[in-house]
């Protein structure tokens, strides 16, 4: 058996052991600090702490994280997206954030639980409603400090190319009046392709960038988006040339 497909094979069962021991360890952070944590700051991170010890079960993966976490905030973090591995690997960035993702990633029994006692943000697809309900979530997670984590791209790429970004976060922003910190990720696709289960070698890195604040944007969401989108491109292409 190739040894790739044997640490594979082995690293699930302790993923799935991690999950179910990390649970109610999670209830009883959330009973504890319920009374003074509104953000529910401590059950996050410890889920985001479970993140990383699940990465250490598949040792081929070399998972990094590149520049600081600036000074002030909260921000909206926008990160492009190419793989379910981005979310393990973006847990090693060294701060609590809320993560708005799609709906049905909540209603996965274990991981669905642990991300509603994180305060996570469930958002339902092509329903205008829900979209609402998860911007107004956000906006009082800002309005309390906690920066928001939010991929733009709606959805993984197949071929880890950029796709075009939707608008909502930085119309969030906006409004919330809160900088956006672009973090551009590269190399998980290789990692955990999108379409199966399989997990392969990788070496992926989530670099942050600078903050951009909203003010020199008049307001206009489309425009904000756009120099996002363009910065995260520009270092993406860097990466991808070794700079």
């Amino acid at each position: 058996m190739n040894v790739n497909v044997l640490l594979a094979v082995i690293g699930y069962p302790i993923a799935i052991a991690l999950i179910a021991v990390a649970l109610p360890v999670q209830a009883v952070l959330l009973v504890l600090t319920a009374p003074f944590d509104r953000n529910r700051a401590v059950p996050g991170r410890f889920l985001r702490l479970v993140g990383v010890a699940i990465t250490k079960t598949f040792p081929p993966w070399r998972l990094r994280v590149e520049g600081a976490w600036p000074a002030g905030g909260p921000f909206v973090v926008v990160a492009n997206h190419q793989s379910i591995l981005d979310i393990l690997l973006l847990s090693h960035v060294p701060r609590e954030m809320k993560w708005v993702a799609k709906d049905e990633l909540f209603r996965i029994p274990w991981i669905g639980w642990m991300l509603r006692m994180s305060g996570d943000i469930a958002l339902r697809r092509g329903h205008a409603e829900s979209g609402g309900e998860a911007l107004a979530r956000a906006k009082a997670y800002l309005a309390r400090g906690m920066s928001v984590m939010i991929f733009p791209e709606g959805t993984r790429s197949a071929r880890a190319t950029l796709l075009p970004f939707k608008s909502g976060a930085f119309r969030l922003a906006l409004d919330a009046g809160v900088p956006v910190l672009p973090v551009v990720v590269h190399g998980t696709a290789q990692g955990m392709p999108k379409g199966g289960p399989w997990v392969n070698p990788c070496r992926a890195v989530a670099r942050l960038l600078e903050p951009i604040g909203p003010a020199t944007f008049d307001d206009d969401a489309v425009k904000l988006r756009d120099a996002v989108r363009a910065r995260i491109q520009a270092e993406l292409a860097r990466i991808q040339q070794g700079a």
